[in-house]
């Protein structure tokens, strides 16, 4: 009985906990959308939870795009159909609010007053894809972009016209979708706002698999095919290369103009187990273990996985060229570090040179300081929290 008593007192303070670093904010259906064609891969209005800002944050904003991987093929996609992945009508209708979108100030100082926007994420495409016809047996619809059209439009009528200062984010797929379409964001709002782009493990690099396959270039190949995103892909990339590299951020991110801000571990945690060492690669399961946990790793593999962080951080040297972006790249073994208040912005948060997340980002964003911050390699940084399979974020496998 006293044992009953002590577990049902850990759970009380654990929700109190949690109720007070954020709060529950309720889903809106975007009905009109569906007239406009602009609806989930099953024909379902798109949608967004919207917690709106008050006192000096009031015409500043934050959209933040969900992740959730992406559809390659009529197959890959049906699959999503039935699930929050392609359907509203699955998803939940309150979503917690928390480190970077948290409402309090204690937990997230810089941001907390802000209008704060969560677009849901239903069309497998990071927003990219348009194919007008419907196919009569399936009944897939592939209208991402017409979605996030649909969206901003929804979210300038209700006062983002007059925002002061905004920023488009978002988390794995949403990461990706953040730097593609940055500029469009920027150029819906009034010229002398400051706008800019965050991309929480949405770097996703082009590189060999352990079987020295190019797994991840086909895959996005076939998901822009499939969903029709050459159209909406920046144009000073597919001038020059084809439109499944123009999904990678290392081909395309420079020729965008607006500011963008990297948070990524150098070992995302799904980069690894998807791109690097997926299923078809390793057909065995050498590496199984090692992908659950790096202590499980034999120096061969964590040579591989050296290798594999000089080829992101060459990668990525496409946006520090620019001086107006920023970054924090850790050497965690993690996917998605601004949504979790333990890793944006706790007492045992990660660091890179004393700084938290929050506060390179806050830094970058009011150009307090210049973030750019790149952690050294595994396994230097004690502050790393491992919380490889705390979001469920379908892999490929």
């Amino acid at each position: 009985m006293e044992s009953a008593r002590i577990i049902q007192w850990l759970v009380l303070c654990a929700l109190l906990s949690l109720h007070a670093e954020g709060n529950f904010v309720p889903m809106t259906r975007l009905e009109n959308a569906v007239s406009k064609g602009a609806v989930c891969l099953d024909g379902s209005p798109p949608t967004f939870h919207f917690d709106e800002g008050h006192g000096d944050g009031v015409n500043n904003w934050i959209v933040h795009i969900e992740g959730g991987g992406w559809c390659h093929n009529v197959q890959d996609c049906l699959g999503r159909k039935n699930s929050r992945l392609g359907s509203s009508d699955h998803m939940k209708e309150k979503s917690y609010f928390s480190g970077y979108l948290s409402n309090n100030q204690q937990f997230n100082p810089d941001f907390y007053n802000w209008n704060r926007v969560k677009v849901r994420y239903c069309d497998g495409s990071s927003f990219t894809g348009d194919v007008e016809e419907v196919d009569p047996t399936t009944k897939l619809h592939f209208r991402g972009a017409r979605i996030f059209s649909a969206v901003m439009e929804e979210l300038l009528a209700r006062g983002m016209v007059h925002a002061k200062n905004a920023i488009l984010s978002g988390c794995s797929a949403g990461g990706l979708t953040s730097i593609l379409h940055c500029d469009g964001f920027k150029a819906l709002l009034p010229n002398g706002a400051r706008v800019k782009c965050v991309s929480d493990a949405g770097y996703f690099v082009n590189v060999k698999d352990i079987s020295g396959e190019q797994f991840i270039e086909e895959y996005f190949r076939q998901v822009v095919e499939t969903h029709g995103s050459a159209k909406n892909l920046p144009t000073s990339c597919t001038s020059t290369l084809s439109p499944g590299l123009c999904f990678f951020p290392q081909y395309m991110a420079s020729g965008i103009k607006t500011p963008i801000f990297i948070v990524n571990a150098a070992y995302d945690s799904w980069q690894i187990k998807n791109i690097l060492a997926p299923g078809a690669a390793d057909p065995n399961g050498q590496w199984r273990s090692c992908k659950t946990n790096l202590i499980n790793c034999s120096p061969k593999q964590l040579n591989i996985m050296q290798d594999y962080r000089s080829q992101f951080l060459k990668a990525l040297s496409v946006v520090g060229n620019s001086s107006s972006n920023g970054m924090f790249i850790d050497s965690c073994y993690i996917h998605c570090q601004t949504e979790p208040q333990e890793t944006w912005l706790q007492s045992d948060s990660p660091t890179v040179a004393n700084k938290t997340i929050a506060g390179a980002v806050a830094d970058w964003f009011y150009e307090r300081s210049a973030s750019r911050e790149i952690d050294c390699s595994y396994p230097c940084n004690p502050t790393c929290q491992d919380r490889v399979d705390a979001l469920p974020y379908p892999g490929i496998y």
